[in-house]
């Protein structure tokens, strides 16, 4: 599975970007994680390809959207309400055993994006 993350930019606090993940093979989760420097990378939220079944991490319950076009083979991740705090490299990553959703155990997630940057600052 190849993956392209894209849309990651500069925001002010409070305002909204959207993150797309063009997935290539099958998959039976999509997630998006973030690391910010110096930190562990960190699911954020993930999507099944099966169901729709979906899972946030706390810190964005509320504020972010999962969201996924099967056709197009594409996942979103629409941020609203952003925080400084939110500022990382963003990465999507696909699950093949059905395990990674909405655990977000990186372990589980075999293949990854190159990551894109997001910036929260005024």
């Amino acid at each position: 599975v190849q993956l392209q993350a894209s849309g990651g930019g500069l925001a002010q606090p409070g305002g909204s970007l959207r993150l797309s993940c063009a997935a290539s093979g099958s998959t039976d989760a999509i997630a998006w994680f973030r690391q910010a420097p110096g930190k562990e990378r960190r699911g954020v939220s993930c999507i099944s390809t099966t169901d729709g079944a979906t899972g946030y991490a706390d810190s964005v319950k509320g504020r972010f959207t999962i969201s996924r076009d099967n056709a197009k083979n594409m996942v979103y991740l629409e941020m609203k309400s952003l925080k400084p705090e939110d500022t990382a490299v963003y990465y999507c990553a696909a699950d093949v055993t059905g395990w990674g959703c909405p655990g977000m155990s990186p372990r589980i997630f075999t293949s990854w994006g190159q990551g894109t940057l997001v910036t929260v600052s005024s």
